[in-house]
């Protein structure tokens, strides 16, 4: 039976231990009937520990925390409940420094930790088209000059440029889903393609004057204002939408995180794009959501790789 709360008091009060933890995981995701995670197979024994189970046809053993971002993990289930409560609760994210404190781990275990965490957001943040209104806009992260040192600034790293700064493109939905991936370029090469595959054709899409967007009109419905000469409104064509979302990813990115590395920017993207995502949904609805789709094991040598 899947627990519901509403706050990280009644998490802790509907999960006093491990095995009530490992009944909630199996209760997701084994919702229909039992399988192997090895074969997929559905004839499935369970061991009297009731936390250790074989599979009828490949006779493999496993937990419910095989093919898990669990797996293999010697933290305790609680601990990760916490964790997934507090970086999907919070609206910026959550630092490692302070889940270490938090959850009395070493500031390197949480690193890990929330970089699986985000792994599997991830993973859970790209999956249907956006349709309806859809404002577009890119972004840029890191590469601040103006504190630098005169010998230490590099040239030509203003507007758009990619030198020191890395381009993250974002697409939203007017009161609906948000999708965002970094790119290394902004030109329409890179990011057409991104927005044909995640965009349905024929849609109605909002954008700023760059020009590599005047592509879009050949399979949407392309409007823009026009930034360059104080026009942000025009009836009802805007970016206000989009530009409100990467207000407050860099305002994570600023006050939580401080630096955020090209190689890991789009786990931090679909750790913030799940959560935004999810807003209507309630704490603990949120918490099973994550849950429901923890699947994909992350190992450390594969992250640091």
């Amino acid at each position: 039976m899947i627990q519901n709360f509403d706050s990280l008091y009644d998490m802790m009060e509907a999960f006093p231990d491990e095995q009530s933890c490992i009944d909630q995981l199996r209760s997701i995701r084994w919702k229909e009937s039992a399988y192997c995670p090895h074969c997929g197979s559905t004839k499935v024994y369970h061991f009297s520990d009731n936390k250790t189970h074989k599979c009828g046809d490949c006779r493999k053993r496993f937990s419910i925390k095989v093919g898990t971002i669990f797996e293999d993990s010697k933290i305790a289930l609680r601990k990760w409940f916490v964790a997934i409560y507090l970086i999907t609760s919070h609206k910026k994210g959550i630092a490692s420094t302070q889940l270490a404190k938090d959850i009395k781990v070493t500031q390197k275990t949480a690193w890990f930790m929330l970089q699986r965490l985000r792994h599997a957001s991830q993973t859970r943040s790209f999956n249907q088209p956006l349709s309806g209104c859809v404002e577009i806009d890119e972004t840029y992260v890191g590469g601040k000059e103006s504190n630098k040192h005169k010998n230490k600034k590099k040239k030509g790293t203003q507007g758009r440029s990619t030198k020191t700064k890395t381009a993250v493109i974002g697409m939203v939905e007017r009161g609906g889903k948000l999708q965002t991936k970094s790119v290394t370029n902004v030109d329409s090469s890179s990011i057409i393609p991104i927005i044909t595959d995640n965009v349905e054709f024929g849609t109605s899409i909002m954008t700023d004057e760059f020009r590599c967007y005047r592509q879009l009109s050949d399979r949407y419905n392309h409007r823009y204002i026009t930034h360059s000469v104080g026009e942000y409104v025009n009836g009802d064509i805007h970016t206000n939408t989009i530009e409100g979302a990467w207000s407050l990813f860099k305002r994570g990115v600023v006050g939580i995180h401080h630096h955020i590395s090209r190689k890991h920017l789009d786990k931090y993207l679909g750790d913030f794009t799940y959560r935004y995502n999810t807003r209507h949904l309630g704490e603990g609805e949120r918490v099973n959501d994550f849950l429901s789709g923890c699947g994909g094991r992350l190992t450390y040598r594969k992250l640091v790789s």
